[in-house]
């Protein structure tokens, strides 16, 4: 009876960050001008393993949650594209999961991508290609992000030690990543 009990206990909690989070979430996207100049209404596209959503900068748009990175592009005219990845990492309802809910939970909800969170608010540069890293994100101030590329983003990008990347899903039963 006893283990009964348990196992139905168990149960319940798996897909803890599942009923904690939406499949999106809110992220704010500004655009600027290399010369410094805000500018609101410019064209973006985010996209993800889950599709794509079209959206003007300067407003605040819910992104479908995922373990991959989202990219975004920005154009308005005269202006050179701008680009930016978002870094997909694990969110506390991850580590809540695990201890709670155990390996069967954290698998259905890294499967469903609530698991993870992207950066809250973000600037884009026309011209520039950028990395923003949420773990670099304080609160929700407004992220500034990294040259593609550049020592600093290679170094907090998924995968290398020291960081907290969702690499170790990876290593879970079923995990699809």
């Amino acid at each position: 009876m006893k283990a009964m009990i348990a196992a139905a206990a168990a149960m319940s909690l798996v897909g803890c960050a599942s009923v904690m989070n939406e499949t999106t979430h809110g992220v704010r996207v500004d655009t600027r001008q290399k010369e410094g100049a805000v500018v609101v209404g410019a064209e973006c596209v985010a996209s993800n393993d889950y599709g794509s959503t079209t959206f003007k900068s300067g407003t605040v748009q819910a992104l479908r949650r995922s373990s991959q990175d989202m990219k975004i592009v920005c154009t308005q005219v005269g202006q050179e594209q701008a680009q930016a990845q978002l870094v997909s990492r694990p969110n506390g309802a991850l580590a809540g999961n695990i201890i709670l809910g155990g390996v069967i939970g954290a698998v259905v909800d890294h499967n469903r991508g609530t698991a993870y969170t992207y950066p809250t608010w973000i600037e884009m540069v026309f011209g520039e290609s950028l990395v923003f890293d949420r773990t670099l994100q304080k609160g929700d101030e407004r992220l500034v992000g990294m040259a593609a590329g550049s020592a600093a983003a290679v170094a907090n990008a998924p995968g290398k030690s020291g960081n907290t990347s969702h690499q170790c899903m990876q290593q879970l039963p079923g995990a699809i990543c």
